[in-house]
């Protein structure tokens, strides 16, 4: 057991019995995903803020006050993936659990997720009793087996501009499939739009086949596709001053890339990262889709996103602002060849994997030496290694959040303000 997870299993003991709560959703336990569910969400942020002020006190660095932003606790997520499988005469959806021991993971049907917004849940429901009615098509002459589905969808706040991506996987052999799919994805889409209005594109992706299902991550090659191929997703801001305010900054989001998935907890988000951000040049890093690029573009004069991955490259390429230069590089990278460079950014914004950004770019980033660095961090873990890197060039921690992207889990998400 790891010393976080040590650290967290001996903070839950010392949980009181007012801390309990009923797990709101039935699967609770064998579907492992919620793993703090039966505490009450007072209890969940006090354990969590607990665990991370312990990881980043065994730095000795000085710390800031540690603020807590809150979040809906339940019909959070504008994202989810399901695995699908055969039952008893009909297919089914759910997740992959995570057994002990090191056994292999199993597939435990779902009747609910409380954590997805409602739409996701309705339309994997519609999906589901379109594909057992299409079963010959889909399911018993098919030329591959249906493995998993993905629905991302904008806030229904403004039902008028809802909108719902899906993301069918399938397991096939076949390099392709057979040129009658296009028409019948067609017409799946057209009969779900019946139900689900907000549908706006749908797509095939084709993975290999293998005989024993576990969670490692494949890259997919897209096949039949329907309707638009992504999304635009509208961030509202925080506080609106006017009684017509501006709207938020709104992203292109192609199907499949990675966006930042609490629907309530975004305009905050933006707002921290944000928040009396000015001057000549920004550097967004790990910049995704360009979430904290567009944000911070009406403050600076030129903003470098930095964006290896596709189709997130792509879709930051695409934006429309004529001071924001794309770069398709590794931030370690683009790193490596800017401190060769004269020019220095005023304030950067980093947002790297769980992985953490590691020793090598964090002293990138100490010879850079840009004013204000904000660090955000999706794991607790590899932070207090990446802090105790950058104070050593010099940087001190002026600013510490725990924003809860991830309620009724044990993920945490870490805002850091560094300034030199």
């Amino acid at each position: 057991m790891t010393s976080a997870r040590m650290s967290q299993s001996a903070h839950l003991e010392t949980l009181h019995a007012q801390d309990v709560a009923a797990p709101p959703c039935p699967h609770f336990g064998p579907c492992g995903g919620c793993q703090l569910q039966d505490l009450t969400y007072s209890a969940q942020l006090t354990h969590k803020a607990t665990q991370l002020r312990a990881l980043l006190e065994a730095t000795g660095l000085p710390l800031p006050e540690l603020q807590l932003h809150a979040s809906p606790p339940l019909a959070y997520r504008n994202r989810i993936r399901l695995t699908l499988a055969e039952g008893p005469g009909q297919l089914r959806a759910g997740y992959l659990t995570s057994p002990a021991n090191n056994q292999q993971p199993t597939f435990l049907p779902i009747t609910q997720c409380p954590i997805a917004a409602p739409i996701l849940w309705r339309a994997t429901e519609a999906l589901l009793a379109e594909l057992n009615l299409r079963s010959t098509v889909w399911r018993e002459r098919a030329p591959f087996t249906l493995d998993q589905v993905e629905l991302f969808a904008t806030p229904e706040d403004a039902p008028a501009e809802a909108r719902l991506q899906i993301s069918l996987v399938v397991r096939t052999s076949a390099k392709s499939l057979p040129a009658r799919f296009d028409a019948e994805l067609a017409s799946l889409c057209e009969s779900l739009r019946a139900s689900i209005p907000v549908l706006t594109g749908a797509g095939l992706y084709l993975i290999p086949p293998r005989s024993v299902r576990s969670r490692r991550v494949e890259q997919p090659r897209l096949g039949p596709s329907w309707g638009s191929p992504g999304l635009n997703y509208t961030v509202s801001p925080v506080e609106p001053r006017t009684p017509s305010p501006e709207p938020g900054p709104t992203y292109w989001v192609p199907r499949g890339a990675f966006f930042q998935v609490n629907r309530y907890l975004l305009p905050q988000l933006l707002a921290l990262v944000t928040a009396n951000r000015r001057g000549g040049l920004a550097w967004d890093l790990y910049a995704g889709v360009g979430l904290f690029t567009n944000a911070l573009a009406p403050h600076f004069n030129r903003i470098t996103a930095v964006e290896i991955a596709e189709p997130a490259f792509t879709a930051l390429n695409s934006g429309k602002l004529p001071h924001r230069h794309a770069v398709k590089a590794t931030t370690l990278d683009f790193l490596r060849s800017a401190v060769l460079q004269r020019e220095r950014p005023d304030f950067i914004v980093l947002d790297p994997p769980r992985t953490g950004a590691g020793p090598e770019v964090c002293e990138l980033l100490g010879r850079v030496a840009a004013p204000t660095l904000l660090y955000v961090s999706c794991s607790p873990e590899t932070l207090p290694a990446d802090l105790t890197t950058l104070a050593a060039s010099g940087y001190r921690v002026a600013e510490l959040h725990l924003l809860d992207l991830f309620p009724q889990t044990t993920h945490i998400e870490t805002i850091v303000t560094l300034c030199k």
